[in-house]
């Protein structure tokens, strides 16, 4: 089946029309518009070229904010208060290292400068966000994603200490729960998320979702 080249309107063609990997779609651009619309149907874009490529898998791989699981080891660490936890307090300084942050398995980053632009862009209006964890001053661990609704579209993390990440992805989305979301997209199955509950759902019961959520 034939990629959909996308063009200066914003449309995107039915999610169904994916390839057996994900890829629905190339081309267009991340304009604050295109992102919005992608997003409210479970479609957000991953590319490491020059142009955009956007996925909307099948299963989907997300985490009901109710099943999150905690280890003995991450509880003491959170008796122990090791790290200190803020939400947007470094929104630029959390997506750019996760955009320096090497990673097993792949050769640089995803996060061009262009991805960088169009989501500070977003967090300006209030469409994403960040949560940080310090440790003696120093930012050590975040994640950033897009918020709408009562779901939480999870984007990108990083840690520079041990269990950072983790840190940062339990505390928020114990916050998260607090506030009502009840649905967080992982968008891909790791092992990482998978140890904190995340599971994979049907694409058409996670769209079913959206719309209910969004």
């Amino acid at each position: 089946m034939p990629v959909f080249a996308l063009d200066k309107h914003i449309v995107f063609p039915p999610v169904e029309e994916s390839e057996p990997d994900g890829l629905l779609a190339i081309g267009g651009d991340l304009s604050v518009e295109r992102l919005l619309t992608a997003y409210k149907q479970g479609i957000f874009p991953w590319y490491e070229g020059e142009y955009p490529l956007w996925w909307c898998p099948d299963p989907r791989f997300v985490l009901v904010p109710g099943k999150l699981k905690i280890s003995k080891s991450m509880e003491a660490l959170f008796r122990k208060k090791a790290f200190s936890f803020t939400i947007n307090q470094a929104f630029n300084e959390v997506i750019r290292h996760c955009k320096s942050i090497s990673r097993k398995g792949q050769n640089g980053t995803w996060i061009t400068n262009e991805v960088e632009l169009a989501y500070n862009q977003l967090h300006q209006l209030g469409y994403a966000h960040s949560a940080e964890v310090w440790s003696d001053g120093e930012l050590v661990g975040g994640l950033y994603g897009i918020r709408m609704g009562k779901v939480f579209f999870g984007e990108s993390m990083f840690s520079k200490m041990s269990n950072a990440s983790k840190y940062a992805f339990i505390s928020y989305v114990e916050q998260l729960k607090k506030e009502g979301v009840q649905l967080i997209d992982c968008q891909i199955h790791t092992s990482h998320l998978e140890s904190l509950g995340a599971e994979m759902i049907p694409r058409k019961t996670f769209t079913h979702l959206l719309k209910e959520l969004l």
